[in-house]
């Protein structure tokens, strides 16, 4: 039940972790130019294939399908920028590459040809899987309220069987065609004419799972880090909140696993229900006493060394997106043995732990007023 007496802006908070946020608008973009290329495996001695000319795509229903393909998948919550070991962007190609792009379109269909090349190069792994690159260039993407310009990098890495029914002469023949299925893109990049000083804002898709591949994508072809943004900031901070109740607190304190529970219970709501995040405030009210917030500070201050992050960022805007994504792995399960699963979702103090010696086993006590 919401009280009215909360204040708006806690209320619209809550209102948007719960719908689909989608920072990219692409309903009035157009694809510009589109060129194509086939990536083989350089580690298995297949071959780059580039293309003499860019695609012909002026026909309506064509768009609309490579509009779905090329950016259904991105979400748009996470960006990173351009970066290179020494910081010095004049060393990055893909970067390099969309600078040129986005001075003149003229070259575009070149420069599609040495993003191939350098894709190609990067192919260097067995497990690798060749594809199909397609590189664009749109107009009139929408991206926080601002219209922009991007270039973007698809790769189709797996192909689909398709049925196709063919009418010849009065009768109908059944055919199979391979192709790539439109709501399944591999591995996407959007490069926004945005930052470009500080090495563009870039959005990635990369649907593999296993570490080579994203390391070739990300780390190899495209040499790209986070962007210290609001949703970078939230992401980090929920993260090392609960590494800390998960597997530090217990080091120093006697707590019970339905405590930590309870204090991530309260970690999540912090976060929903609060537009900034004050660092102090959040540790007085997650915690209950001042070993355990300094324990805590303690903490954080060795999580951000450890990763290279910036230690005055005690203060931020949350991200709602990024509470979303991470309430998933924000787990208030209690599991005993195989037997049952307690789901804790506040008021710690309504469950007791304790030890029944006639049996020989440990127990909890729930204590409630109505059941459903």
């Amino acid at each position: 039940m919401v009280d009215f007496a909360t204040p708006a802006s806690t209320l619209i908070n809550l209102i948007n972790l719960y719908q689909p946020v989608k920072m990219i608008d692409y309903s009035h973009s157009n694809i510009e130019l589109v060129s194509a290329h086939f990536i083989g495996n350089k580690a298995n001695e297949q071959e780059l294939q580039v293309s003499e000319h860019p695609l012909d795509v002026s026909e309506g229903q064509l768009i609309g399908l490579l509009k779905k393909f090329f950016l259904d998948a991105f979400e748009g919550n996470e960006f990173f920028h351009f970066d290179f070991s020494n910081g010095d962007l004049s060393l990055n190609p893909v970067c390099q590459f969309a600078k040129q792009i986005f001075d003149s379109q003229e070259a575009f269909h070149q420069h599609s040809i040495d993003i191939a090349r350098h894709l190609h190069e990067q192919t260097n792994h067995p497990k690798i899987k060749s594809g199909d690159l397609y590189v664009a260039f749109f107009t009139g993407l929408v991206l926080d309220d601002e219209v922009l310009d991007a270039i973007g990098l698809f790769k189709s890495e797996n192909k689909q069987s398709f049925l196709k029914l063919l009418a010849q002469n009065g009768d109908f023949q059944l055919v199979s065609e391979d192709g790539t299925a439109v709501d399944k893109l591999d591995k996407g990049c959007l490069i926004f004419n945005a930052n470009a000083e500080q090495g563009y804002k870039v959005c990635i898709v990369d649907k593999s799972n296993k570490s080579i591949e994203a390391q070739y994508w990300r780390d190899f072809f495209l040499h790209v880090k986070p962007l210290a943004d609001d949703y970078f900031h939230t992401t980090h901070y929920i993260k090392m909140a609960k590494d800390f109740v998960v597997k530090k607190l217990d080091e120093d304190f006697a707590v019970s696993k339905a405590e930590k529970i309870d204090y991530l219970n309260k970690s999540l709501t912090y976060f929903k229900e609060n537009d900034t995040l004050v660092e102090e405030e959040f540790a007085k009210i997650v915690f209950d006493d001042t070993e355990k917030e300094d324990a805590f500070r303690q903490h954080r201050s060795a999580w951000q060394e450890q990763r290279g992050l910036s230690s005055d960022e005690d203060s931020f805007h949350i991200s709602p997106a990024s509470v979303k994504k991470q309430e998933r792995v924000m787990r208030s399960v209690l599991k005993l043995d195989k037997n049952f699963h307690i789901y804790i979702h506040g008021n710690q103090e309504l469950i007791e732990r304790g030890f029944d010696e006639e049996r020989g086993k440990k127990f909890y006590k729930v204590y409630f007023e109505e059941e459903s």
